[in-house]
C-alpha cells in the first residue's frame, strides 16, 4: 500500500503500541525513535490517564505530548503539565450516577480527576465507591464513600458491573443518557467510561493537530478498542491492529500485525527505519 509520508503519528497504548508485558519492545522504540528524528511529531493518544504515561515515556525513551482520558485532557509529558482539560460537572455525575444505578442493578462508581500536573497532590486523582471492582490493578485507588465520587468535576466517570459485558452496558445506557455525556470503553470485561459530551480520541487529537498545525488528512493513526474509532476515522489513515475489537477494525483502512508482533512498528517501517 503507497502512502504518503504522515505529518503526524498518533497511536494508542495499551492493546496497540506496546506489548502484552505493557512493555515497549526495542522495535517499536527505534521506529519510533526514527520518525521523531525526522521531526515528524508523535503522540500518545490513549484512555490512560496522565499520572499512569510514565512507564510508557521510559520504554520509548522520548516524552510526547499526549492526549489522555480518552480525549478529555492535553498533556506534556516533557514538562509534566496539563495543557487542557474537560470534565463532566457534579450535576451531570450526580444524574448519570443515578442513571447508571437504575440501569445496570449492582454497578460500582469511579471518576478520574486531573490537577495541574501529572501527580497533583493536592486533587485525589481516582476515588472510588465501596462497590467498585476494578477491572486491572489500580494501585492509586482512594475508596470514597459513594456521595464523594460525585462532588467534584472529573475528566471520566467509570461504571464498572462484574460479569458483564461493556458493550451490553453501553448499548443499555447509552440511550438513557443521550447528548448528555460520550460513552465508550477499551475493555470488554465490564467497564464503559463516559466523558464530557463530544469528547473523544478525536477531539483531543484534533486539539493537538491545531497547535502543530497538521491537517487530519495528513495523520496516521493506530488503535485497538471502541474508544479508538472516532480517532481512526478522524485521521486521513486509521490503523486497527490484528488483535483489534471489530468496531476498530471496522473503522479502519488497514489492519497491521498485532500488537505482540510490533504491528505499530511494522507500519512505521515504510517510512522510517
Amino acid at each position: 500500500m503507497h502512502l504518503p509520508k504522515p505529518k503526524m503519528v498518533a497511536t494508542d497504548v495499551d492493546g496497540t503500541l506496546i506489548d502484552h508485558d505493557e512493555r515497549v519492545t526495542a522495535r517499536t522504540k527505534a521506529a519510533v525513535a526514527a520518525l521523531i528524528a525526522d521531526g515528524v511529531p508523535f503522540v500518545l493518544a490513549t484512555g490512560r490517564p496522565p499520572r499512569w504515561i510514565d512507564p510508557v515515556v521510559d520504554g520509548l525513551g522520548y516524552a510526547p505530548l499526549c492526549v489522555c482520558g480518552n480525549g478529555a485532557v492535553i498533556y506534556d509529558s516533557a514538562t509534566d503539565k496539563v495543557l487542557a482539560s474537560r470534565t463532566l460537572d457534579v450535576p451531570t455525575l450526580s444524574w448519570i450516577a443515578d442513571l447508571a444505578e437504575r440501569a445496570l442493578p449492582g454497578c460500582g462508581l469511579a471518576a478520574e480527576r486531573v490537577g495541574a500536573t501529572a501527580h497533583d497532590a493536592v486533587t485525589p486523582q481516582f476515588v472510588s465507591s465501596p462497590e467498585y471492582e476494578h477491572a486491572w490493578l489500580n494501585p492509586d485507588d482512594t475508596a470514597v464513600a459513594r456521595h464523594e465520587v460525585i462532588d467534584a468535576p472529573a475528566i471520566k466517570m467509570l461504571i464498572r458491573l462484574p460479569g458483564a459485558r461493556s458493550g451490553t452496558m453501553l448499548a443499555t445506557l447509552e440511550p438513557l443518557v443521550g447528548a448528555r455525556a460520550d460513552i465508550t470503553y477499551s475493555t470488554d470485561h465490564g467497564l464503559i467510561e463516559l466523558s464530557a459530551p463530544g469528547v473523544t480520541k478525536a477531539s483531543g487529537l484534533s486539539s493537538v493537530a491545531q497547535r502543530l498545525g497538521v491537517e487530519p488528512s495528513a495523520i496516521i493513526a493506530f488503535g485497538d478498542m471502541p474508544n479508538d474509532v472516532p480517532m481512526l476515522r478522524m485521521a486521513g489513515h486509521g490503523v486497527a491492529m490484528a488483535n483489534a475489537h471489530e468496531e476498530a477494525i471496522a473503522a479502519a483502512d488497514e489492519v497491521a500485525a498485532a500488537n505482540s508482533e510490533d504491528g505499530v512498528a511494522q507500519i512505521l517501517e515504510r517510512w522510517w527505519v
